[in-house]
């Protein structure tokens, strides 16, 4: 799936109402790091270094989401497709 770089600031916001959905916090940090999904105090966090580039904030978004497992959600087609593509990414 070929996508253009404008539509990459609203997949982001779209992972992000996911992540929510998820009951997953989003933080967007600067450091010496690229990101991931981690268990900070019981609670579901997602760190992604704020320097990246939109496109590699949404591969580590989705990454990070298929480790909390979106298996058992509705998402659209074209959602579960980003996801899948970009997770493979990494």
């Amino acid at each position: 799936m070929k996508i253009k770089e404008k539509e990459f600031e609203d997949i982001l916001q779209e992972l992000k109402d996911l992540a929510a959905q998820l009951g997953a916090e989003v933080r967007f940090e600067k450091g010496d790091f690229k990101g991931g999904y981690c268990l900070l105090k019981d609670s579901k966090v997602i760190v992604i270094n704020k320097m990246a580039n939109l496109q590699r904030k949404v591969i580590i978004l989705s990454f990070a989401l298929k480790e909390l497992g979106i298996d058992k959600i509705y998402l659209t087609p074209k959602t579960r497709e980003i996801i899948e593509e970009m997770s493979e990414t990494k």
